[in-house]
């Protein structure tokens, strides 16, 4: 609706705004680099951040950014995940069905994994996602994975995405030091601060072909107060501050319509 109403070629702040436009930083492009870094060596990165500050998107970049001829993703996202469904679901995206038994299936992957370099020259990279919700059998599983060989070269790469209490309530703990130690890289993701929030904005307003200022400064200050520069909800206070304005047919966004927004719809 607002898209006509602004005149706009694309749907701004959604999902569907394709990586190539996504909002990119220093630290996030550093963030991708030390992940292409994982990918290509196989190491074990752990990715974290709080919720909404753009874990999965960065992600989403990884894949986009690396060659489907060199590389395939494995992505899990299960807050029950324990380890045999864990082989499973590896095995099962990799297109075999998996041994009945944890061991079994764990000495299948490897094979096929191995198989997989050797035969078609394609790495495999393992994300488990929401992995701040992992019991410590499965962190334990993570630790027996990467140790198939003697410390020798991992198979796979292996990246956990979560939470910032992933790291702060389980993997800086003692007991934790086993698998701590066999992390090469911790990307921790931050919020944006007012300048960032601003271009955050303005680059997905850009995407969605706007060829005029729309939000307000004052706008633009309000919407960084309540979002705490916290891409998920920017996008939510800017979607539904357009929607608004369109609704009531104004052309500028501004920090009264924002703060009406926030109050009636958000807070």
């Amino acid at each position: 609706m607002f898209e006509s109403y602004y005149e706009f070629t694309a749907t701004p702040f959604s999902r569907g705004v394709p990586v190539s436009a996504l909002y990119k930083d220093d630290v996030r492009d550093e963030h991708i680099d030390r992940l292409k870094y994982t990918a290509k060596h196989q190491l074990f990165a752990v990715l974290t951040g709080e919720p909404g500050c753009g874990k999965t998107t960065l992600l989403r970049r990884l894949q986009d950014e690396l060659s489907n001829t060199e590389y395939i993703m494995i992505y899990l996202s299960d807050s029950r995940l324990t380890p045999r469904p864990f082989y499973k679901g590896i095995l099962e995206q990799l297109g075999f069905e998996a041994k009945y038994f944890r061991g079994d299936a764990k000495i299948q992957l490897h094979k096929e994994i191995e198989i997989m370099k050797a035969v078609h020259n394609l790495s495999a990279i393992i994300i488990i996602d929401e992995a701040h919700l992992l019991g410590r059998d499965m962190l334990e599983e993570v630790r027996f994975l990467l140790n198939i060989k003697m410390d020798s070269q991992s198979p796979m790469a292996l990246i956990l995405s979560g939470q910032p209490e992933l790291w702060d309530n389980k993997l800086k703990l003692h007991s934790y030091t086993a698998i701590r130690q066999r992390i090469d890289f911790h990307c921790q993701i931050g919020k944006l601060d007012l300048a960032q929030t601003i271009e955050y904005i303005r680059i997905h307003l850009t995407f969605a072909g706007c060829q005029k200022d729309i939000f307000s400064d004052a706008a633009f200050d309000d919407i960084y107060k309540f979002s705490n520069g916290i891409p998920r909800l920017i996008n939510k206070i800017c979607t539904a501050s357009l929607l608004y304005g369109a609704q009531n047919r104004k052309n500028i966004v501004d920090d009264r319509m924002v703060k009406l927004i926030i109050e009636s719809e958000l807070a």
